[in-house]
């Protein structure tokens, strides 16, 4: 390759963009994934305790039959 060839082939893939859109998307699922596992341990733990307050009046309200 020529000097001039090799600065043309430089200048193509630094304008090339058209694999910036599957970057981004794959960044924005990243976070989704990232934001999504912060919040689970917090909604477990309130599942958890609505399932305990729910057993405990059926329980409650079996023994009063």
């Amino acid at each position: 390759m020529t000097r001039t060839t090799t600065l043309i082939w430089k200048l193509k893939i630094c304008k090339d963009v058209r694999g910036q859109d599957l970057i981004e998307y794959a960044l924005m699922a990243g976070f989704v994934a990232l934001a999504a596992a912060a919040v689970v341990p917090g909604i477990t733990t309130s599942i958890s305790t609505i399932f305990s307050q729910v057993t405990s009046v059926l329980t409650a309200a079996a023994s009063q039959s």
